[in-house]
């Protein structure tokens, strides 16, 4: 972590569809000397954004180019049909691709999930943006498959949505340049992920030496004064333990001689 080079204030691109609100309330209340800046960018161009050194982090679309950006998975998102509201697909709850063979299915240029093959019958040409395909839907021409929180931030009262199950699903991460993970990426990290404000954020904490060179709350076993034993071997040095019945503690003589012995009578040769 390079953190030798902060920058007064954290500035947070993001994708449409998500919705940051919270993080940055966090933020703000955790960090109030550090303003946090909000720029939306579009999805197709959140690599570059972040690699630009236009912002310090940014929740994006997976995926992302691993060689140069890190990722941290977020949540994955439902895909949904948007569809005008008197559509003959409004009778189900859910749908799949096969139902949606016979329609037009609108392939904006923006999309964000990733098909092979987009299912269904495409259309003349593909829109420009998700913005100009709602509208197309709400015209009649077509129908629109994307994630839900797209389907909620371009919703229109004459347009509806339905979970289409087996379609390609979209997934938001957190993602910073490789080379700039700096303490306030780090700090928006341990927002992300719940940590409480009195986290380490992943940092280790110097330990301050104790008396006789050890380390305050290092792992270990405790080492004992000369001469004291320690756990199972206090039981005696004389020999193993025996099994027999009468066998003696410790497999070694008492001070005062086995029991039934004559006390200080010497043993004869």
């Amino acid at each position: 972590m390079t953190g030798s080079e902060e920058t007064p204030s954290f500035r947070l691109a993001y994708v449409p569809g998500v919705t940051p609100d919270k993080w940055v309330r966090i933020w703000n209340e955790r960090l109030p000397d550090v303003p946090l800046s909000l720029t939306q960018v579009p999805a197709a161009e959140a690599d570059e954004v972040l690699l630009g050194g236009d912002a310090d982090a940014g929740l994006v679309r997976l995926p992302v180019d691993r060689t140069v950006l890190s990722a941290i998975p977020l949540y994955t998102e439902t895909t949904v049909v948007v569809i005008p509201k008197d559509h003959l697909v409004t009778a189900a709850d859910e749908v799949t691709v096969e139902d949606l063979a016979d329609e037009i299915v609108l392939h904006p240029l923006d999309d964000v999930l990733g098909w092979e093959r987009p299912p269904g019958r495409p259309a003349l040409e593909r829109p420009a943006t998700t913005v100009d395909a709602v509208e197309l839907v709400a015209a009649g021409i077509g129908v629109l498959l994307v994630p839900l929180s797209l389907a909620r931030l371009h919703h229109r009262k004459d347009l509806t949505h339905r979970t289409v199950t087996d379609a390609p699903e979209s997934s938001v991460a957190l993602s910073w340049p490789e080379d700039a993970h700096t303490d306030r990426v780090e700090d928006f990290i341990g927002i992300v992920r719940g940590r409480t404000v009195n986290s380490t954020r992943g940092r280790q904490p110097a330990q301050a030496p104790a008396k006789g060179g050890r380390t305050e709350g290092a792992p270990g076993r405790r080492t004992p004064p000369p001469g004291k034993q320690t756990g199972g071997a206090r039981r005696g040095a004389g020999g193993p333990v025996t099994g027999g019945k009468g066998g003696s503690r410790g497999g070694g003589a008492r001070s005062g001689g086995t029991r039934g012995g004559r006390r200080g009578k010497p043993r004869r040769g």
